[in-house]
């Protein structure tokens, strides 16, 4: 009983996450490596904290306070960090969900470890620890992804991590006062980290499905003025013009065709978000495997330079590469478009 109350919460509320994402933008395997990422952030959180006040000689009361909060929240972080720099994370829904399962994998770890120290305690004590320190490891891991993910899109590096690094190190560090008895504490954050931290991911939704929409028409209007030979009379169409006095006149062809393909990927992969949303789970085509191919081609025909002359017109932020590489994951499984979304490496186009 004593596990079931230290371990469940959090598993429960990273399951209510993922039937809170209609669009099914994370895949269990994503899920289980954040979990797994955070088990070891707490094993080594564990030896670094042990070393130490081992070494340092400081009182377990004050560095409880003031040190570990710092040690693990930069430690959980590490993951986070990892993955939207990589790309792999396209939209605040899913760095929230992943934030938390680190925060979680964390969180299991750690009550493992007071299992093992605490046998005798009572139920009320599991309790505090199930619903109080593990949602809370959830919830400032879940709050970093959400606003290093917010800030990293507008301005790329690492800085973009420290505002909610600090929050989450703060909120860590005022529950280690213990202002509350443990209880109370337990019951004050499941009363309000997770109702705020579903807030968010509500609003999130929201900004994915107005992304969703508005980007949608533009590109679809796009594609359609350069499949029916209208580009030239377009801002985009001006831009390629004016590449010719830079590039041959076949290259110059080899970028269109480049945007024309990026187009259609980009449409077919919202395309398929809109689906699922709907409960609908779209299938990838031979048509996706090609488009992929012919890609690629254009890429290396291209060359660094044209492609880096291409970016007023080539749209590469981390949602475009995002939605890439689930349409290169997707191509890769020749299976179903759920099998795609958030694993493996994201693919930059240039």
């Amino acid at each position: 009983m004593r596990v079931v109350i230290a371990l469940a919460p959090v598993l429960l509320f990273i399951g209510l996450l993922l039937l809170l994402d209609s669009f099914k933008l994370v895949r269990l395997r994503a899920v289980l490596q954040a979990i797994a990422a955070g088990a070891f952030a707490a094993l080594l959180a564990l030896a670094v904290n042990l070393a130490l006040l081992d070494r340092l000689g400081l009182e377990l009361a004050a560095f409880t306070r003031y040190g570990a909060p710092g040690i693990e929240e930069g430690l959980k972080a590490g993951w986070v960090l990892f993955l939207i720099r990589r790309q792999r994370v396209g939209f605040l829904v899913d760095a929230a969900i992943l934030g938390f399962a680190v925060g979680a994998g964390f969180a299991l770890v750690e009550n493992v470890d007071y299992l093992e120290h605490v046998e005798s305690a009572g139920l009320s004590l599991w309790f505090a620890r199930g619903c109080g320190t593990a949602v809370l490891h959830g919830a400032t891991t879940a709050t970093v992804a959400v606003l290093g993910k917010n800030a990293h899109d507008r301005r790329p590096g690492f800085a973009a991590f420290l505002p909610g690094l600090l929050i989450a190190i703060l909120i860590h560090s005022l529950f280690n006062h213990f202002v509350l008895p443990p209880l109370m504490s337990a019951l004050v954050l499941l009363a309000t980290l997770p109702l705020l931290l579903i807030f968010v991911f509500h609003r999130a939704e929201k900004t994915t499905r107005e992304w969703l929409s508005g980007e949608f028409d533009g590109e679809l209007q796009m594609l359609q003025e350069i499949r029916a030979g209208q580009v030239a009379h377009t801002r985009t169409g001006a831009y390629l013009e004016s590449l010719k006095t830079r590039f041959e006149g076949t290259l110059v062809a080899d970028m269109l065709c480049l945007l024309q393909i990026q187009l259609e990927l980009k449409v077919r992969a919202k395309g398929i978000l809109m689906a699922r949303e709907a409960g609908i789970d779209l299938p990838v085509g031979e048509d996706v495997r090609d488009n992929l191919k012919e890609l690629h081609y254009l890429q290396s025909q291209i060359g660094r330079t044209g492609l880096i002359a291409m970016r007023p017109i080539l749209s590469l932020n981390s949602r475009d590469i995002w939605q890439l590489s689930m349409m290169e994951e997707a191509g890769r499984t020749g299976g179903s478009s759920s099998a795609a979304a958030t694993s493996g490496a994201a693919t930059s186009p240039d």
